[in-house]
């Protein structure tokens, strides 16, 4: 290669890495900023005397009634927590067996065309908008299981978690892949070297030592699933009730923000308790993303010794 290409080589793969890291450090700045609006929209519950004669801080965990627009507002975020937590785990349970099974099948026993095919097609489902799956699941799904269960109430939490377990199964299955892919064949060709047959290598050799990877998978799709919004606002009944019944209906945190935030009186004590609600969410999904995070880096330096 002559000395004129390799200095244009250079530059090109110069001004490439440069815009990675201004595109990377802008993305990190505009989250770093919405989280101090969001802050900032939250600190009038701690510190604005008018604002706390509307609500204060210790409203938020007593009582189980979610009841902002009344003659006696109530603002325990129980009965939301609450709903969150009971979707969110509908969602994995259906989520996480179909694409860890997947990810396995397809790292360890799928041919390369099969493989070039399930990959894009799993993947293609995070494409969906989730108001599509919202809408799904409040018109077609809704009434079937409905009819086939015979529930009394039509949208509920296990609607919703259905409905958002196929949202999230993308994002665990790729992270998941990944992981497993990220195993060196080493491990492989050993574990098959001694007499394990390619299932028993798979579950019993591969899977574990993928462990952190897959781990970090599924806090990654958990993220998801509480961060997500249309599907559970559309699809579970939009009802705050504290129960712990999967099939009655309720209201997650993102979806209490999107039906009410519209309407509130801009500076009310209902203004900064939405903007408090987006607060704990985003230092939830936040935490949860971090352990993710660090799991898989830890699966990196495991296999590799050096992190990546």
């Amino acid at each position: 290669m002559s000395l004129k290409k390799r200095r244009f080589k250079y530059l090109g793969e110069s001004l490439i890495e440069g815009n990675i890291k201004i595109t990377a450090t802008f993305a990190i700045v505009v989250v770093f900023l919405i989280f101090l609006f969001i802050m900032r929209e939250s600190l009038p519950i701690f510190f604005n005397s008018e604002v706390q004669q509307e609500i204060t801080f210790g409203q938020f965990f007593n009582g189980i009634a979610w009841q902002p627009v009344s003659d006696n507002p109530r603002f325990s975020l129980w009965p939301i927590i609450l709903g969150s937590l009971k979707v969110t785990l509908i969602a994995l349970f259906l989520a996480v067996p179909v694409a860890i099974s997947a990810a396995l099948y397809s790292s360890e026993f799928a041919g390369r065309r099969l493989k070039e095919f399930i990959k894009p097609a799993v993947e293609l489902l995070a494409g969906i908008p989730s108001v599509v799956l919202g809408f799904f699941a409040l018109i077609v799904m809704a009434s079937f299981l409905k009819n086939i269960f015979g529930w009394e109430i039509r949208l509920n939490a296990v609607n919703a978690g259905i409905a958002l377990g196929f949202a999230v199964i993308p994002s665990i299955y790729s992270l998941a892949e990944d992981a497993i892919n990220a195993v060196p064949r080493s491990f492989r060709e050993a574990a098959l070297g001694l007499g394990a047959s390619p299932w028993q290598t798979a579950l019993k050799v591969v899977l574990p030592a993928a462990l952190p990877g897959v781990s970090a998978a599924v806090l990654f799709g958990m993220g998801r699933a509480v961060g997500e919004t249309m599907v559970v606002l559309m699809a579970a009944g939009n009802a705050p009730l504290f129960s712990f019944n999967p099939l009655n209906s309720t209201r997650t945190m993102t979806a209490t923000i999107a039906a009410e935030l519209g309407e509130v009186v801009f500076g009310s004590g209902h203004y900064h308790a939405l903007f408090f609600i987006g607060l704990v969410l985003f230092l939830v999904t936040f935490a949860i993303n971090m352990t993710s995070w660090v799991l898989f880096d830890g699966l990196m330096s495991k296999l590799y010794g050096a992190k990546k």
